[in-house]
């Protein structure tokens, strides 16, 4: 057992050991099962990360539940005071979120300073959680009686988010959800944990009362023991359609409130009417950018009418000014895939492209930095169909499709009968059509000559169809409200000489 143990200590030592948090401190694994984690960019493993056992996901649960007594008692004015400390604090450190995700996830670091910026806006909206939570009063509603409403904390919530935002995902959600007085569990991804670990670090330097955030880490036997917990109310998801399909299924019939965001299709409708280097221009960024591995990325262009060649040609013009390389380097516009094994699945859509008819007119795997980072230069595939497994899949990676469509109605008709209705952008010079466009469309977000239409921190963010399992949308005020629980109360201070007994049914005048 010795021997054991001084070999894990010897491994612990070599690659950096990330360890869970739970009420107010880093907590070894106990589980025994642990994961890699990679620098994509290097391709080697630096990290190991714990995986939680059923029994430290209670753990975790039940100093949530402890400190939930006293953090939902404190007042709003208070919560507000520490939320500005939060968002300062967050943004005096946000180089060194932004660092992590450059070494774990592999993205370029102005990209992940951007990733974090959003999810600052976030907490920015949280600080305003006195008005967010004000309720409504109806003074003298009948006779006497007074009618307002309150909203509620939840109690103990969880967040399980992905790989592709490590620090902005989960801002989405624990942001809302500490504000309005929950206490809150993460699950961050196994392959890039360690901001969620330095998020916590920051939440209690900045005065959060222990045990009110718990970052656990895991992998399928985490998550099932969130969804089977009794004690928590609420589960926010981001990541795959069939997971999220999975957590809303599970979670619901656990009795849970859940709010699960799927995968995406994101199309790029392209009007004749427009102007071609500016949509060339938002293709190449949406479609490239973090290599691809945004869940509102661009991967499907459809061009209407004559003009899909002149697209092709300005798209490919862009496509080798794009410099590919570690994040680490300044001048790198787009990093590696997160892992080798996604490297190679988004490749392989390049030869089944190929296969069912499609033309490659760039391949990522001729252009790819050399060296043992799980790198993967921009693609790009023309004349694809509806058919192909490049069309159909969420592909996930810098692979951009573009198909052709006749007119504005076949291009629509695509959108609205794909699986998927996460976001959509339209690019034209014509304002009736982009209204028409914004009218029909059956997507969840749409962006007129704005090709990631993520909505800023006072709407709401998220899909239709496949994209959505639930009917509420995360962060903003929908945010707000699936972190809290509607209560109105009905109430009166009668003299007590009037009172008498009346079986009649209740009157409101």
């Amino acid at each position: 057992m010795t021997e054991v143990l001084e070999k894990q200590q010897e491994r612990d030592r070599e690659l950096g050991r990330i360890s869970h948090w739970i009420g107010g401190q880093s907590v070894a694994g106990e589980s025994g099962r642990t994961g890699p984690v990679y620098n994509p960019a290097r391709g080697i493993q630096t990290k190991e990360v714990d995986f939680a056992s059923v029994e430290e996901i209670d753990r975790a649960v039940q100093t949530a539940k402890e400190a939930l007594v006293s953090w939902r008692q404190v007042s709003l004015s208070r919560r507000q005071e520490l939320f500005f400390r939060i968002r300062e604090l967050f943004h005096q450190r946000r180089e060194d979120l932004a660092a992590l995700l450059t070494e774990e996830h592999g993205k370029v670091f102005s990209d992940a300073l951007g990733e974090v910026q959003r999810g600052l806006e976030v907490i920015e909206y949280a600080c305003g959680i006195p008005t967010l939570l004000k309720g409504e009063f109806s003074e003298q509603a009948s006779t006497g009686i007074d009618v307002y409403s309150i909203r509620q904390p939840m109690g103990v919530v969880a967040g399980i988010t992905p790989f592709n935002f490590p620090a902005m995902v989960p801002m989405w959600m624990w942001a809302p959800a500490l504000a309005c007085g929950n206490a809150f569990i993460l699950k961050p991804s196994e392959k890039d944990p360690s901001a969620s670990v330095l998020t916590a670090e920051l939440l209690q330097e900045a005065g959060l009362p222990d045990g009110v955030f718990n970052v656990v880490h895991g992998d399928k036997v985490a998550v099932d023991a969130i969804l089977e917990h009794p004690d928590i109310g609420a589960v926010s998801f981001v990541g795959s359609t069939p997971i999220a399909r999975y957590i809303y299924s599970t979670g619901t019939a656990k009795g849970k409130r859940v709010q699960a965001l799927g995968g995406a299709k994101n199309h790029m409708i392209v009007l004749p009417d427009a102007d071609l280097d500016m949509a060339a221009d938002a293709a190449v960024s949406a479609a490239y950018g973090s290599a691809g591995e945004r869940c509102m990325a661009i991967s499907a262009v459809v061009t209407v009418g004559e003009i899909g060649d002149q697209f092709i040609a300005a798209v490919k013009e862009r496509l080798p000014k794009v410099k590919v390389g570690p994040g680490t380097e300044p001048d790198n516009e787009m990093g590696p895939l997160i892992t080798r094994e996604h490297r190679d699945k988004v490749a392989s859509y390049l030869d089944s492209g190929k296969e069912q008819g499609a033309e490659v007119v760039a391949d990522g795997r001729e252009t790819a930095p050399d060296g043992d980072g799980f790198f993967l230069g921009v693609s790009l595939l023309d004349k694809v169909t509806p058919e192909m497994d490049a069309y159909k899949d969420e592909i996930f990676g810098p692979v951009l499709s573009v198909v052709r469509a006749g007119t504005y109605g076949e291009a629509i008709k695509l959108v609205n009968e794909n699986q998927y209705g996460n976001g959509v952008a339209i690019f034209t010079r014509d304002g009736g059509a982009a209204r028409q466009f914004q009218h029909e469309v059956e997507v969840g977000m749409v962006g007129v000559n704005v090709p990631i239409p993520v909505p800023v921190a006072y709407y709401s963010f998220g899909g239709w169809k496949g994209s959505l399992f639930g009917d509420s949308h995360i962060y903003g005020p929908e945010g707000i409200n699936f972190y809290t629980r509607g209560k109105v109360v009905t109430s009166r201070w009668p003299d007590p000489a009037t009172s008498k007994v009346d079986l009649g049914f209740p009157q409101t005048r």
